[in-house]
């Protein structure tokens, strides 16, 4: 099962997905797949209060923002794998060492190789793009770019859900919990 939690900041996308993915799971290996590169004192924040929240969960931790299939080697097919984000992962690709403004397609590219390695696969993504606003230069490249990677993931994903204050609204498919 391949399930896309979107959802705003703090929506609690990341604590459903750590749910869904012990539930998929049953008994069998869990990952959690980190993507961000901290940058600052509020991405390390973040990045602790996250591990927090899975502490004795048992998951492996996976950490890779970039060519996410070379990591597939670490990870059993019969597993459940959360990775969390598919926002971080665009701006890895898009930001990381030169703006790159056709990373959407490479990165879209791997996430759908790296979703149908492992028996399940949950992956969380920001819903920038609602805004409404158009943003100038590679802001609105990123944001285009998000969003065309997210419909490319609903599009081939068994579940597609939008999170607001941790109640998921389904989509697509039946809502596994």
């Amino acid at each position: 099962m391949r399930i896309l939690l979107i959802g705003g900041s703090k929506s609690g996308k990341s604590t459903t997905a750590q749910r869904l993915c012990r539930r998929l799971a049953e008994g069998g290996p869990m990952y959690y797949w980190a993507t961000m590169t901290p940058r600052d004192n509020e991405d390390i924040q973040r990045i602790r209060r996250h591990i927090a929240d899975r502490e004795g969960w048992g998951f492996a931790t996976i950490e890779r923002s970039t060519c996410l299939t070379d990591a597939l080697p670490r990870v059993e097919h019969s597993g459940a794998v959360l990775l969390d984000s598919v926002t971080a992962a665009l701006s890895e690709a898009m930001f990381g060492t030169e703006f790159d403004p056709l990373a959407a397609e490479k990165v879209t590219a791997e996430l759908l190789a790296v979703s149908r390695w492992s028996a399940h696969f949950v992956c969380t993504c920001d819903d920038i793009w609602r805004g409404g606003e158009e943003y100038a230069g590679w802001t609105e490249t990123y944001v285009r770019g998000l969003a065309h990677v997210c419909r490319r993931l609903a599009a081939e994903f068994d579940v597609v859900c939008d999170m607001a204050a941790g109640v998921p609204r389904v989509w697509k498919g039946a809502w596994p919990l």
